[in-house]
């Protein structure tokens, strides 16, 4: 059996986008050797919150040029896999990224693997998806637990579902992993919001604005439901038409979409109707206030709109650290 002192691990960042996965593990104090991220606009927060530019394009990568590593962390897209009527496990995975996270750790065999995807993903092609990423997985020697966790349910005031892949390398001996349990931690967006002089960009001016359910309230307990509140429409009341109570959780930011409150859903705040400004989308993610945004908001949204929900990372990465220590 393989014994991993976890504590000074080493990993690998793919996917990186603006990094949330390594400010968790470097929080523990676990070391990167290397970042992959191909979107230029990421790239730029990346390298002005971590001195590096990730490399781009992790297809043309070779195996042998990255470093030895313990831990791969990678949010993955979710692609469509071939099927064919003898399923074929690592060749399955060609053409799509996911491949490349197979290529490297079929060549490196890190003990860990440490990924994140959207929730669709467990249902996505009918279940085939998951399962070719599960037997490819197994191939290469790894024991994989998964869960679709929704982030509001761990003291993160935004409703963030996504499933999660944690795999043990079956030399370390791991048989079975226990995902972290709800906190139901009582957060509110109100919590998290910038003062009114810094957010005026971005209040939402229409004649056509309807506040259509009562106006909620803390109940007698002073808490407040761990989902968004839907309060009032916009226009028709279409995606990103819609009006929501800062004394509920936000929706969950997107990368794409329209409509006038487009990317972060409106709120009703202090008296006004508005989107939430870059910065506090970076709060309700998990970002501190010390990282830094050097792009346009535009560009900020869809970053935020694309990163992990840090703080049930955090939660999630002491379960794999428990998990290994007990295993030794």
């Amino acid at each position: 059996m393989k014994k991993l002192n976890i504590r000074k691990a080493s990993f690998i960042d793919l996917f990186a986008g603006i990094g949330g996965f390594r400010i968790v593990l470097e929080s523990f104090g676990l070391r990167c050797v290397y970042s992959s991220e191909w979107d230029k606009y990421a790239q730029m927060t990346y390298e002005a919150n971590f001195g590096e530019i990730p490399v781009g394009d992790i297809t043309q990568e070779d195996v042998k040029d990255i470093p030895k590593h313990d831990i791969i962390c990678a949010g993955f897209p979710c692609q469509a896999f071939s099927i064919s009527g003898k399923q074929r496990g690592f060749a399955d995975t060609r053409g799509t990224l996911f491949f490349d996270i197979v290529r490297i750790a079929d060549y490196h065999r890190p003990e860990i693997l440490f990924l994140e995807n959207v929730y669709h993903l467990e249902r996505h092609d009918n279940g085939r998806t998951l399962s070719i990423i599960k037997e490819t997985l197994n191939s290469l020697g790894y024991n994989v637990f998964y869960r679709t966790l929704n982030a509001s349910y761990y003291g993160v005031p935004t409703s963030r579902r996504r499933i999660y892949l944690v795999c043990f390398h079956r030399r370390m001996g791991i048989k079975e992993f226990q995902f972290p349990e709800p906190t139901n931690k009582q957060v509110s967006l109100r919590e998290f919001l910038e003062p009114d002089d810094r957010t005026k960009d971005y209040v939402i001016n229409c004649d056509d604005i309807r506040i259509t359910a009562p106006l909620p309230s803390l109940d007698v307990f002073g808490q407040s439901p761990l989902k968004p509140l839907r309060i009032g429409t916009i226009n028709s009341g279409g995606q990103g038409e819609r009006v929501y109570s800062d004394l509920g959780h936000a929706i969950t930011l997107s990368a794409y979409g329209g409509g006038v409150a487009s990317k972060t859903g409106a709120y009703l705040i202090n008296g006004k109707i508005r989107k939430l400004s870059p910065r506090e989308c970076a709060r309700i993610m998990g970002f501190p206030d010390s990282f830094k945004i050097p792009v346009s908001s535009a560009q900020a949204y869809k970053q935020f709109g694309n990163s992990v929900a840090i703080e049930l990372i955090k939660q999630m990465f002491a379960r794999i650290i428990d998990t290994v220590d007990l295993s030794e």
